[in-house]
This record gives C-alpha cells, sequence and structure tokens, in this order.
C-alpha cells in the first residue's frame, strides 16, 4: 500500500516507523514531514492544515490510505474531503473530532450522558467568568480555552489574580485567537493523571497501553506547561481494576455517547484520565494519537499497526488483534532552550547517524522540530527529537533513554532529568 502521514513532529516519525514494519507497506510519504522523518519517508512540503492542497496531492499520487495524525487538519474536515475522492483515512471525520476541537462539546457530551468528569460551566464573557469564579472562592481553579491550543490552553489558577489573569490571556488578549472565545471553568481534580490512547472503529474500544506524560518544563514538574517533555509506559496507577472501571465507565459510554449524537468516532481516542479518590475521570479527549505519549506506545505495539488502523476504518476492529509486549518504554524530550517561550533555530545536532543511533539498538531517536541544513541536520523547532528506549523494566528503560540522550548535542540543549521519577515511585509502593 502507498501511505501518506499528515503532519510533521515526532507523533508523525512514531507512525512511520510503526506503520514500516507492516509487510503491507510499501511506498511511504509525509507531509510536510521534518529533516529526520525523511530518512524513513518521502517528504512533501505541504502545511498539514491546508486541507485543500492536501487532498490534491493525494489524489495525485494516488494514495491507497491517508494517516491524518494532527489535531488542526482533523478538526477542518480532512478525513471528509479525503472521503470525498474516494480515499479512505485513518481519523475521525469533521463531526467528530470535535469531541477534541470544542471543549465545551466534549464537556457538554460528558454532562449528558453521565461519563465522569470535572464540575464545570462555560461562558463567552470574561466578565461573567470572574464573577463564577469570585461566587465559587475556590481554588486552585481550571480555565481552559474552548478550541485548539496545541496542548497549551490550559490554566491552572491558584487565585482570584491568577484567573483574572488567565481570562485576559485568554478571552481578551486572544493568546490563542479564536480557541478563546468561549471558555471552560471546571473544578481542579486532584489524583495521578494517566494518558490511555485507543483504537476504536465507532463498534468496539481497543485500548493501548497506558502511559504518563510531563508537560511541565522543567524538573520537579516546574516551569511552563509545555506539549509534554517526556513520558513512560505502562503507567504504574493504571492498574487492572482502574482499566476495568474505565472500560466500563468511560471508555464504552463515550462510543455509545458519540453514536447518539450522529457523530461516530472512528480512529485514535485519546482518553486523558484522572484517578481521583472517587474514582477515574476524563480531565480531556483528544481526538488522535498524543505527542509524546505515541513515542512510548507504539514502540510497545507486536500488532502490525497498518492492519489495525485500516480496521478502525473498515469497521472490523472486533476480529482483529491489538497485543502489546510485556516490559515498558522511556521517551526523553530534548529541546531547544527558552521552550516553550523563546528559542532558537538552526544549531547543528551532533551524535546521530541517519537520524538515529545506530549503536543502540534498543533506542529509536523521534525526530519532532529537525531540519536540513545542507545535508546535515539543525533544530528547527521548540521540542527537537523524543529518545525512546524499549527494555523489560521501566527503570532500565529509563537508564537507555538517559544514555542515549548523553550522545547527543546542539546548542542549548534542554531536557528533564526526572522523567519517570513519579512513575518509579509509584512502583516502589505498589
Amino acid at each position: 500500500m502507498k501511505i501518506l502521514v499528515v503532519g510533521g513532529g515526532g507523533r508523525e516519525h512514531a507512525i512511520i516507523k510503526a506503520l514500516k514494519k507492516s509487510p503491507a507497506c510499501g511506498e511511504i510519504w509525509c507531509a510536510p514531514g521534518n529533516g529526520g522523518i525523511s530518512c524513513d519517508a518521502r517528504c512533501k512540503d505541504i502545511k498539514a492544515t491546508d486541507v485543500e492542497a492536501m487532498v490534491a496531492f493525494a489524489k495525485e499520487e494516488a494514495f491507497d490510505y491517508v494517516v491524518v495524525a494532527q489535531d488542526d487538519p482533523l478538526a477542518l474536515g480532512m478525513v471528509d474531503a479525503l472521503a470525498a475522492v474516494g480515499i479512505p483515512a485513518f481519523g475521525p471525520d469533521k463531526a467528530a473530532a470535535r469531541i477534541e476541537a470544542s471543549k465545551v462539546f466534549s464537556k457538554d457530551l460528558m454532562k449528558k450522558y453521565h461519563i465522569p468528569t470535572a464540575e464545570y460551566e462555560t461562558f463567552d464573557d470574561p466578565a461573567k467568568v470572574m464573577e463564577y469564579i469570585r461566587a465559587k472562592n475556590k481554588y486552585p481553579v481550571v480555565i481552559k480555552a474552548d478550541g485548539l491550543a496545541l496542548g497549551k490552553g490550559v490554566l491552572i489558577c491558584g487565585s482570584e489574580e491568577e484567573a483574572a489573569a488567565g481570562v485576559k490571556e485568554i478571552m481578551l488578549d486572544k493568546k490563542f485567537g479564536a480557541s478563546g472565545n468561549k471558555v471552560v471553568v471546571e473544578e481542579f481534580l486532584t489524583g495521578p493523571e494517566v494518558s490511555v490512547l485507543s483504537f476504536t472503529d465507532g463498534k468496539v474500544v481497543k485500548p493501548m497501553v497506558s502511559s504518563m506524560d510531563h508537560k511541565r518544563a522543567n524538573d520537579h514538574d516546574t516551569g511552563l506547561n509545555t506539549g509534554g517533555m517526556g513520558t513512560v509506559a505502562p503507567n504504574p496507577y493504571y492498574t487492572p481494576a482502574v482499566a476495568r472501571r474505565c472500560m466500563e465507565e468511560i471508555f464504552l459510554p463515550t462510543i455509545a455517547a458519540m453514536n447518539a449524537e450522529g457523530c461516530p468516532f472512528k480512529g485514535c481516542l485519546y482518553f486523558g484520565l484522572m484517578i481521583t479518590p472517587d474514582g477515574p475521570k476524563v480531565i480531556e479527549y483528544n481526538c488522535r494519537f498524543g505527542d509524546p505519549e505515541t513515542q512510548v506506545v507504539l514502540p510497545l505495539l507486536e500488532s502490525d499497526l497498518l492492519t489495525v488502523m485500516t480496521a478502525c476504518t473498515n469497521g472490523t476492529l472486533a476480529d482483529t488483534e491489538v497485543k502489546f509486549r510485556d516490559g515498558a518504554a522511556a521517551c526523553v524530550i530534548l529541546a531547544s532552550g527558552g521552550y516553550p517561550v523563546a528559542y532558537e533555530k538552526g544549531k547543528p545536532i551532533s551524535g546521530l547517524t541517519g537520524g538515529q543511533l545506530p549503536e543502540m539498538a534498543d533506542v529509536t531517536v523521534y525526530h519532532s522540530g529537525t531540519a536540513l541544513k545542507d545535508g546535515a541536520l539543525v533544530t528547527a523547532g521548540g521540542r527537537v527529537l523524543g529518545v525512546t528506549a524499549v527494555a523489560d523494566t521501566l527503570p532500565d528503560a529509563l537508564a537507555r533513554a538517559y544514555e542515549a540522550t548523553g550522545r547527543i548535542e546542539f546548542e542549548k540543549m534542554h531536557k528533564r532529568s526526572d522523567i519517570g521519577a513519579r512513575a518509579l515511585k509509584a512502583l516502589a509502593a505498589l
């Protein structure tokens, strides 16, 4: 099969690496891709959000299958547009992608169908937001931009002053553009967070191995919120008992709710969960693979990814095996100094051969923000590389991932030194 993957980051690189293992996978392209991805796929410089140009390219090249990996093109209806020209794709259509593209839609869905989540209210008037927050007088309080915001449109405010500043940033200063026209204000939940990506064909749900993200820029979960500084899998807080409750109370009810609303979901549905004292609750849904969760989940997948993806598209997932290997995976993100605010690009990257560390067979380097300049790799984004190791145990996976990061260099490189620390502490307590 001739395949196109839409996107250009570490998640897309991980998907491509997994797809290449399939005997049915032939020529593989990525648009726009990046410098490191070009070692594994042919790249075409088309913006992921340019639906018209992407569909025209897919038609011109006669792709057999397209994987729409990013949230923005899904929300813009790329899967619908591909279907209109007869090209099957992995991912939800525009109506189903609202489960991520609109926080208001997803929160109202959970309220209507009794899916456990935080208490909330929605607003389009900044003054009414602050009236509500003052009346509640309960901190911290969570403020979320309604639309897509690169995973950064969520503010945890510890005081009235912080809440007022957050409302100004999202609704008045329009830091996230039109995504901030409406906001969701919700109670602050406590407990360990768990990410569960799942395959679904709109009828059955087959969860992937659980993972734990690390959102803050610096050690000890300090600093600004980022797109993710590292991940580990599996997540020790996601016990078999919790998994059963999630399937019964969250996963299957969500799929049923989407069907009842006339927008069945096919593709990868990401459940961002909080294991609260009252049980698991949904923090957020994503309508696609998470980044960098994908970089630890897919390396553990033993089943053929292309077979599973096409089963989601074709509605045959019930008859398709989804199996993960025992063991663990750890991913450490190497970021540009200054990320997630201001950072420089174009810094030469040393230590890699063909974008990888071939001397470390259990390690894969996923390229998130790299480019080729005169044939050499340079930095081209905030998150530059995701260094993932797979091992029989989490301590071994973390040790190998960090050993690998020590072999890679670029000017002002930044990484957290405590990825997996919370997970190791949880394992020790079991």
